[in-house]
């Protein structure tokens, strides 16, 4: 069973990508380096709740 997460910028805060996990396996939050287009460079995203 997958869960569709939201991922946000950990500098400004903005929440720029979805994407799903599997819900059984992961508790922890997930963390990405992606590329935000407020900040114009690639910067660790973060799950939000």
């Amino acid at each position: 069973m997958r869960k569709q997460i939201v991922l946000a910028c950990n500098i400004c805060k903005s929440r720029n990508y979805t994407t799903e996990k599997n819900k059984a396996t992961n508790a922890e939050r997930t963390e990405m380096k992606k590329f935000c287009k407020v900040c114009n460079e690639h910067t660790l995203h973060l799950e939000t709740k």
